[in-house]
C-alpha cells in the first residue's frame, strides 16, 4: 500500500514537470516557425521588383521620417507641444499660421530645425557611402572610414582646434576637416598605386595603415596641447556631434552630399555588376577601373562633408546599409537611395536620443551611434548569421 501510494505520489510529482516540458517544446516550435516565416517573408520581399521596394521603402521611411521630424523638434530642455510644433513646421514652409509664441518659434527655427536637417544630411551622406564601400569590397562589415577619410577629416579638425583658426575664421573648422578628408584619401590612393599596380586590397591595407598613422598623430597632438580648452574641444569633436549646427552648415554641405548620393545612384547598376566580378562586369560594357575611381571618390565626398560638420560619427554607414540588405536584397538601385533615407533616420533618433537622455546636458552623438549600434548589428549578425553569410 505505502508503494503504491509512493508510486503515486512520484508520477503525480511528475506531472507539472512534464507539462512544463511540453509548453517549452511548443513555445520552441513557435519561435522556429516564426524566425522561419520571417526569414522567408524578407526572402521573398528582396526577390521583388526594384521599384516596388524602393517605392515601398521609401514610403515606410518617408512616415518614420515625419513622426521622427516632429518628436525631434517638440523634445529638449524646452518642450514644445506637438501641435505646436507642427504648426511651426508648416508656419516655416509657408502652409500655415500658428499661435506659438515668438520663443517657441526660435527654439524650432533656430535651434532645433538646422541641426535635424544636419542630422538627415549627414545620417543620408554615412549611409550611402557604407552601402558604396560595402559593395565595393564585396564585405558587408566595410564601412565609410575604411580608407582612411574619417582619420583624415579629424586630423584636420583637431589641427584648426589647436591653431585657434576656428575662433578667428567661422568655417575654419568644417574646410579644415574636408581638407584632411581629402589629402588622406590622396594619400591612400599614392600608397596603394606604389608598384604600379593598384587593387581594393592594396586600398584595404593603405587606408588601414594611414588610418592607424593618423591616429598615432592625432593622440599625440591632444597630449602635447597645454590648453585644457583645446584638448576638451578636442575630444568633443571627436565624439561627435552635432550642437553647433547652423542654417550655414547646411547650405554649404547639402550640395555636397545630394552631388555624390547622385553619383552614387546613377553608378548603382555598375556596382552590382562589379560585385559579381570585375571581368563579367568588364565583358558586360562597364569601364571597371573609371567606375571604381568614380565610386570611390563619390563616397569619400560625401564622407570627407559629413565629417567636415558632425565630427567622428561611427556606425551609421555601417548598420544602416546592412540592415537594409538584410530585408531589400543587395541591389543597390534601391539599397542606395534607400540608405540614404535610413542613415538619415538612424542619426535623427541617435541625436535626439542625445539632446533628451541626460537632459538639459547632452552626450555627444557619436557615443550614442556606438553605445546603440555596436549591441544593435551582434544581434543582428547573431539572428541572421545564416542569411548574412550568403550577402
Amino acid at each position: 500500500m505505502a508503494t503504491g501510494i509512493f508510486l503515486l505520489g512520484s508520477a503525480s510529482s511528475r506531472v507539472p514537470h512534464l507539462r512544463s516540458e511540453r509548453r517549452k517544446s511548443r513555445a520552441g516550435r513557435w519561435s522556429v516557425r516564426r524566425r522561419a516565416g520571417w526569414l522567408r517573408a524578407v526572402s521573398e520581399f528582396s526577390n521583388t521588383p526594384v521599384l516596388v521596394k524602393l517605392g515601398l521603402g521609401s514610403a515606410v521611411l518617408a512616415v518614420a521620417g515625419m513622426v521622427l521630424v516632429i518628436v525631434a523638434a517638440a523634445v529638449g530642455p524646452f518642450t514644445i507641444p506637438p501641435s505646436l510644433t507642427i504648426g511651426i513646421l508648416l508656419e516655416h514652409l509657408g502652409l500655415a499660421e500658428t499661435t506659438a509664441s515668438d520663443a517657441e518659434r526660435a527654439i524650432i527655427t533656430t535651434i532645433r530645425l538646422p541641426r535635424i536637417l544636419l542630422a538627415l544630411v549627414v545620417g543620408a551622406a554615412l549611409g550611402v557611402s557604407g552601402a558604396v564601400m560595402q559593395g565595393l569590397f564585396r564585405n558587408p562589415m566595410a564601412d565609410p572610414g575604411i580608407i582612411g577619410v574619417s582619420a583624415g577629416g579629424a586630423l584636420g579638425a583637431v589641427i584648426a582646434i589647436t591653431l585657434g583658426l576656428h575662433a578667428v575664421i567661422a568655417l575654419a573648422l568644417p574646410a579644415m576637416a574636408f581638407a584632411g578628408a581629402a589629402g588622406a584619401l590622396a594619400l591612400v590612393y599614392v600608397v596603394a598605386s606604389l608598384g604600379g599596380r593598384f587593387s581594393m586590397a592594396a586600398l584595404l591595407l593603405s587606408g588601414v595603415a594611414i588610418s592607424a598613422f593618423i591616429a598615432a598623430i592625432i593622440s599625440a597632438i591632444i597630449l602635447f596641447t597645454s590648453d585644457l580648452q583645446a584638448q576638451r574641444e578636442m575630444l568633443f569633436w571627436l565624439a561627435g556631434g552635432l550642437g553647433a549646427s547652423t542654417w550655414t552648415d547646411i547650405r554649404i554641405s547639402t550640395p555636397l552630399v545630394l552631388l555624390g548620393i547622385a553619383i552614387a545612384i546613377l553608378l548603382s547598376r555598375d556596382l552590382n555588376l562589379l560585385m559579381v566580378s570585375e571581368d563579367e562586369a568588364k565583358a558586360l560594357g562597364v569601364r571597371v577601373v573609371l567606375t571604381r575611381n568614380v565610386l570611390l571618390l563619390a563616397a569619400s565626398l560625401i564622407t570627407g562633408a559629413a565629417v567636415a560638420f558632425s565630427g567622428a560619427i561611427a556606425f551609421v554607414g555601417l548598420i544602416a546599409p546592412h540592415t537594409l540588405r538584410l530585408i531589400i536584397g543587395a541591389d543597390h538601385r534601391a539599397l542606395v537611395p534607400l540608405s540614404a533615407i535610413g542613415g538619415g533616420l538612424f542619426l535623427l533618433a541617435a541625436d535626439t536620443l542625445a539632446r533628451v537622455a541626460v537632459a538639459p546636458a547632452e552626450i555627444p552623438v557619436g557615443v550614442v551611434t556606438a553605445l546603440v549600434g555596436a549591441p544593435f548589428f551582434i544581434l543582428l549578425l547573431a539572428r541572421n548569421k545564416s542569411r548574412a553569410s550568403m550577402l
